[in-house]
């Protein structure tokens, strides 16, 4: 049973933080890779990218009425999709091309629809192809849902440019 309440479509504030430099995580691997950026003006997600002062991808979030699961939750799905992108795109801004190898999720809490979060993400290491991202979702001091994502780098093939 979907629920119904009503969420603000209109007013979504994605601004980020003192501090924080807009960033487009995107534009880094295309248009056909934004599942989740990909449609600004939805009702599923709405996101803005920035970095921070040590250069750490940091993303807001809005989960928006399409994001649903559980009544007046977003759908743990939805909440995967948003780690896979923002962690993966974090290794990519810090310079790895990447693909995600695993992703391992620890939910927390359940994340209200119509909330804007921080998703917040640091590369740890990096050890020949592999590089481990860790990140989690968060409003203040309430934690939605950790994550630790192993990427690997994107090889070249013969014939790549």
């Amino acid at each position: 049973m979907k629920t119904s309440l009503r969420i603000d479509t209109d007013n979504v504030d994605l601004t980020g933080d003192t501090g924080w430099t807009p960033f487009d995580a995107p534009a880094l691997v295309g248009t056909s890779l934004r599942f989740v950026s990909g449609e600004p003006d939805g009702d599923r997600y709405r996101v803005a990218y920035y970095r921070n002062t040590e250069e750490e991808l940091r993303a807001r979030i809005w989960f928006g009425p399409a994001t649903e699961g559980p009544p007046g939750a977003s759908h743990g799905g939805a909440v995967a999709a948003v780690l896979d992108e923002v962690l993966g795109l974090a290794a990519w801004a810090a310079g790895y091309p990447i693909v995600v190898g695993n992703l391992n999720i620890s939910f927390r809490n359940m994340l209200p629809l119509g909330e804007v979060v921080t998703v917040e993400t640091s590369v740890v290491s990096v050890e020949g192809r592999k590089v481990m991202v860790h990140g989690k979702i968060c409003c203040g001091d309430v934690v939605f849902a950790t994550a630790e994502c192993l990427c690997i780098t994107i090889v070249k093939t013969v014939g790549d440019k």
